[in-house]
């Protein structure tokens, strides 16, 4: 009697079991979680496009002085107006003038031993002509002319390149322009090509900014943009495209691009922030992407979205998709790189999918244009 209540007891903790399992299969089925989504499209709508960068000056240049020496004057000083041809700064010379003065000293005994040669050889010529001196008399007089001759050319050489050297002791400036960086001081020696100080051009400034691989197709040189600048408030600078580069920089496929503005006023100076504001036809956006802000999420790896994946029936995995993102529009988030048109992705709720995870499409597919 015992022996079958204990088998009787067995079996009902199994039927148990069973229960249980089937009741934990069929609420692990229930946490199948419905979301919303829609389709991804390329295409967006005419807006502005606006990328930052920095002010430069048109031209600028990191003046330096081509040979060493002690700096004697300095003419100039930080924003200082300055022509071309105006002396920067002057070094001691007095080395330089010496190895000139050497020079021409040393020229002058090289034309005289050459003109000793020279009436030698005329001389030679005359006894050679009357049988009085040999042949080989003669070639060496000749020879002894030539030589003397080189020996004339290569010491005005030297004497033209001891005159240049002393005149890179005068650093002057190429063009006209504003003083923007004085480094060194009075009696500071420097070597050849040691930073001296730094001119920029005055009237035009340029701005470069770094531009989308999905946008610089839509941009070319001649293109008429608006620039702000948050130093100078309320006012915005007409500017045009100068250069446009055919190489990506940096992080991701960006292109960097020139925009040169009219700075006569001299109100902007190099370093201040600028914003580039590019008006883009719609008819001219395909391949840009916009989605919802709230379709795309941020952890310590960057910005991502869940693109979602048929997997049976009504029910598909949602994987973790890191984006790029670009502007925030008024139409919503650009997406530069990481999702193409047709895709479906997850618009509400994104921070608690994980990655993998089943879920269920509601019925009604949002739309967003």
């Amino acid at each position: 009697m015992i022996l079958i209540r204990k088998d009787l007891l067995i079996f009902c903790l199994f039927l148990l079991m069973v229960f249980v399992a089937c009741k934990e299969e069929r609420i692990e089925e229930q946490v199948i979680r419905p979301v919303r989504y829609m389709e991804v499209i390329e295409g967006g709508g005419g807006q502005a496009r606006i990328y930052t960068g920095v002010a430069k000056a048109g031209i600028e240049s990191k003046l330096s002085f081509k040979v060493i020496g002690n700096i004697r004057k300095i003419n100039i000083k930080v924003g200082s107006k300055v022509k071309r041809g105006h002396i920067i700064a002057l070094l001691d010379a007095s080395d330089y003038q010496v190895k000139v003065k050497e020079a021409e000293a040393g020229l002058k005994q090289a034309e005289s031993l050459e003109l000793n040669a020279k009436n030698n050889y005329e001389r030679s010529k005359s006894l050679y002509e009357t049988n009085s001196i040999s042949k080989s008399e003669l070639d060496a007089a000749r020879a002894n002319y030539e030589s003397a001759r080189a020996n004339v050319d290569g010491v005005r050489s030297s004497l033209q390149l001891t005159k240049l050297q002393l005149s890179y002791t005068r650093l002057l400036a190429p063009f006209d322009g504003i003083i923007a960086e004085v480094p060194v001081d009075l009696n500071e020696n420097v070597k050849a090509g040691d930073h001296i100080a730094t001119i920029t051009s005055e009237g035009e400034t340029e701005v470069e900014i770094s531009v989308p691989g999905v946008m610089i197709s839509q941009i070319t040189v001649g293109t008429k943009v608006e620039v702000s600048f948050a130093a100078i408030k309320n006012e915005v600078f007409p500017g045009k495209v100068t250069e446009v580069g055919i190489s990506t920089v940096g992080i991701g496929t960006t292109y960097p691009v020139k925009v040169k503005l009219d700075n006569s006023e001299n109100r902007i100076r190099p370093g201040m922030a600028a914003e580039v504001k590019f008006q883009i036809e719609k008819s001219t956006q395909s391949g840009l992407i916009i989605v919802p802000p709230n379709c795309v999420g941020e952890d310590s790896d960057g910005n991502y979205v869940f693109t979602l994946i048929p997997d049976s029936g009504n029910v598909v995995k949602a994987y973790k998709q890191r984006v790029l993102v670009g502007n925030l529009t008024g139409d919503g988030l650009e997406i530069i790189e990481g999702l193409v048109g047709g895709e479906l992705i997850v618009t509400a709720g994104v921070s608690r999918v994980q990655n993998g995870q089943k879920v269920k499409l509601l019925s009604n597919q949002e739309t967003f244009k």
